[in-house]
């Protein structure tokens, strides 16, 4: 660590004695020998201008002034229609963007019907099959002027083909659409578990996906790569951007590999992290993150359009860190976490609600949530300057110490054999455990104090009742309803053509995007789709990391 010694030996104390929640040492006091650049020069040099490689001060020249971050709040919940209450409630209440979550089936590829899919529909998110669902979940919201974020990975493809055709019914052109599907699914095989194909098949999909957005909807975001599931599971922020990248370079190379020039799709890439509760660690991570990223693109990929070097990201407070006991506590934690976030450049940023350890957030929550955004943008001016702690000798310190452990672990990566490699050996996985527990260590021993949990309890708090949303029991006889409505109104000989067409791309080299959409318009349902794929990609079956 640069410097520590002498800014050790100026604070009086022997050396570091404390360490974020990475692991790096923190010295008492920070000196300017302590930051990378001392020289004012080689500091101008070093860091570039916003808006200019490597953009570590931002990816645009103005920031906040010439336009506040996107306010996203992730919702979706039960049926189509009590999802898209929701929707236009929170752009009543000044929402920028929307953001959807998707219930497990959905996820997983199972239509409300099948088996597998038994008392988790709308549970976990909205249920969406057809594209009657997509019709429902979006009435009376236009989507010529939303932006739409769908957080959906292994049947990503099928659910902006629903989204497509529904704009398409409406009169409006994919070319005019604007959002992103998170479309990662390298990321589900070491953090969070809801895969469907094998690694090959996975990777064939989210290419596919980056060609024919690249064509047919240039403002569509083709994938958001993300670390948010990964620092979810148990990682450290070096693990989580660390881990994230890798498999960005594996997203990547899979295009390039597959003829596609980088310059082409990379400007249209898009990544979501975490934002924990280590204040200057956070903000640190995102200025590392946006220097890594460029000097990834320029110098491995030979990247020469600078919106191909760019790091633009969607963030999102830490659900790990919300706590049940005395949950009025998260409105204070989520508030920190999002202004880090923000001090950090991030150009899209949902806020957690207080219940979200206890239920999916009521609207009273969720409007809170929303409005901690807006306190932050329209009352605290932090968004005037941009990039407002760089030269702080701690703050230039800790980005320099991020990049280089992150440096560490891409370059173990690759001697491992690359990603795939490491996921199929259980490496990354294994890696993010050891981190997890031992965070859970020194949760129980204090060495990490949660309040409200390891230290300053209150009985009394964490047991007072709280209104929590309830999912209404008949939301999945609902949606196995209208899926049934759905397939006795269509031509099943021109579905039936369609999904044969999907297995047979699927076998060959077409572009499967573009099959996908064929069959959605031909009335397919997002588990017969998947289960085509499933036919020719097959199941993977995931390591433990033990």
């Amino acid at each position: 660590m640069s410097g520590s010694s002498k800014g050790g030996d100026k604070g009086g104390a022997q050396g570091p004695v404390l360490e974020t929640r990475s692991g790096i040492p923190l010295m008492e006091v920070y000196w300017p020998e302590d930051a990378p650049a001392a020289d004012a020069k080689e500091a101008r040099a070093r860091l570039g201008a916003p808006g200019e490689y490597p953009f570590t001060r931002g990816v645009q020249k103005t920031m906040y002034r010439g336009r506040t971050w996107t306010m996203r709040q992730y919702a979706g919940f039960g049926t189509a229609e009590e999802s898209n209450r929701r929707y236009r409630y929170l752009l009543s209440q000044g929402t920028t963007g929307l953001s959807v979550a998707f219930d497990l089936p959905t996820q997983l590829g199972f239509d409300p019907d099948h088996e597998n899919s038994r008392g988790e529909v709308g549970k976990v998110g909205v249920s969406v099959a057809s594209l009657e669902d997509m019709r429902v979940l979006f009435d009376q919201i236009d989507l010529s002027r939303v932006s739409t974020s769908m957080t959906i990975n292994a049947t990503s493809n099928i659910l902006l083909a629903f989204y497509v055709a529904v704009a398409a019914e409406r009169g409006i052109p994919s070319g005019g659409l604007r959002g992103t599907v998170q479309n990662d699914v390298l990321k589900e095989y070491v953090a969070r578990g809801n895969y469907i194909y094998p690694p090959e098949g996975s990777l064939r999909l989210a290419t596919d996906m980056f060609a024919w957005c690249a064509e047919h909807a240039p403002q569509w975001n083709p994938i958001s790569i993300s670390g948010y599931h990964i620092r979810e599971a148990g990682s450290t922020a070096v693990q989580e951007l660390a881990f994230t990248f890798a498999n960005a370079i594996t997203y990547v190379q899979s295009a390039v590999d597959r003829g596609l020039k980088v310059d082409d799709f990379a400007g249209r890439l898009s990544f979501f992290f975490n934002v924990h509760s280590d204040f200057f660690e956070e903000i640190a991570k995102f200025r590392a993150a946006r220097r890594i990223w460029a000097k990834i693109m320029k110098e491995r990929f030979q990247a020469r359009d600078p919106r191909s070097q760019m790091l633009r990201f969607h963030s999102q407070t830490a659900g790990s860190t919300l706590t049940a006991q005395q949950p009025m506590n998260n409105v204070v934690r989520v508030a920190l976490q999002a202004l880090s976030s923000v001090l950090g450049g991030t150009q899209s940023l949902h806020t957690n609600s207080m219940d979200e350890a206890l239920a999916l957030p009521t609207e009273e929550s969720a409007r809170l949530a929303l409005r901690t955004q807006q306190v932050i943008a329209a009352e605290s001016n932090v968004g005037q300057v941009v990039d407002p702690l760089a030269g702080s000798w701690f703050i230039e310190n800790l980005t320099d110490e991020l990049e280089r452990r992150v440096w560490d672990y891409l370059k173990n990566i690759e001697e491992r054999g690359g990603t795939v490699a490491c996921v199929e050996s259980g490496y990354i996985q294994s890696e993010i455990l050891r981190s997890a527990y031992s965070d859970q260590l020194k949760i129980d021993s204090g060495g990490i104090q949660v309040v409200g949990v390891n230290c300053f309890l209150d009985q009394a708090a964490s047991s007072a009742p709280m209104k929590t949303l309830k999912i209404s029991r008949d939301a999945e006889t609902r949606a196995v309803e209208r899926l049934k409505a759905w397939r006795s109104k269509r031509s099943e000989a021109a579905t039936n053509a369609a999904l044969a067409a999907v297995e047979t791309g699927a076998r060959g080299s077409d572009n499967l995007q573009a099959r996908i959409l064929e069959a959605v318009k031909a009335g397919a349902t997002l588990g017969e789709i998947a289960d085509r794929m499933r036919k020719v990609f097959g199941v993977f079956q995931g390591h433990t990391g033990f």
